[in-house]
């Protein structure tokens, strides 16, 4: 995800986001513990894809005040 697309999204849809993102990478992780998760590479994408989405949660509240 491009941090301007996820700047144009509204707050509640950027937390569902985060919640789904979140999902994901607890479901990932269980993968590479069992052995099943291949390309290894999805964690850190996703990773950084929740700490975007945060960044952009945070700057829209600091703008708010």
């Amino acid at each position: 995800m491009k941090p301007n697309d996820l700047r144009k999204i509204s707050a509640e849809e950027l937390k569902k986001k985060q919640q789904d993102a979140t999902q994901e990478l607890f479901n990932l992780k269980f993968q590479l513990h069992t052995g099943r998760l291949e390309n290894t590479s999805k964690l850190k994408g996703l990773r950084r894809d929740i700490a975007r989405i945060n960044t952009i949660l945070i700057e829209s509240k600091v703008e708010g005040v």
